[in-house]
């Protein structure tokens, strides 16, 4: 079987886990090196540490996971309660091991979408004053009796 990676997360709590970190760093590496591991690594997080350590095999892992000095560190983390995670493979913040690619639109994504137009909507275009009378405020409307055209718009309202 190949190389088992594990991670040891450990959260704030009581105090800072990077203190805890550095009460339990130099034994914890020392016993997981003379245990089968073949490499380790620490991360310091604002919300705590993560010890990833990679066994030669699973067996090595549990060897070194029932030391009586790694129980002893792993029972006084900063928050024995919630403070202690223990898992296969490397730490929640590492990366995927392949980049995502990116994922195409959905097709509807570039079709506009139809708006109904209600059968009641009445168009009103705006009147023109003239050319001879820029100026001009009323203006007859065709077809609507009493209708002009506003000064300021040029739209036609009834008056």
């Amino acid at each position: 079987m190949g190389p088992e990676s594990w991670s040891i997360e450990v959260f704030n709590g009581e105090f800072p886990a990077t203190a805890w970190r550095d009460s339990y760093r130099q034994a914890l590496v020392e016993s997981a090196l003379t245990n089968g591991a073949v490499s380790w690594m620490w991360y310091a997080h604002s919300w705590g540490v993560v010890f990833e350590v990679t066994f030669a095999g699973e067996e090595a892992w549990e060897r070194w996971r029932d030391l009586p000095g790694t129980r002893a560190a792993l029972d006084s983390v900063p928050d024995p309660v919630n403070g202690l995670l223990v898992y296969r493979g490397k730490g929640g913040t590492s990366g995927a091991p392949m980049p995502r690619r990116p994922r195409p639109a959905p097709g509807a994504a570039a079709l506009a979408i139809e708006v109904p137009l209600d059968e009641d909507y009445v168009s009103v275009d705006r009147i023109d004053g003239g050319l001879d009378d820029p100026y001009a405020t009323t203006s007859p409307v065709a077809g609507v009796a009493g209708a002009a055209a506003s000064p300021v718009t040029g739209v036609a309202v009834a008056e």
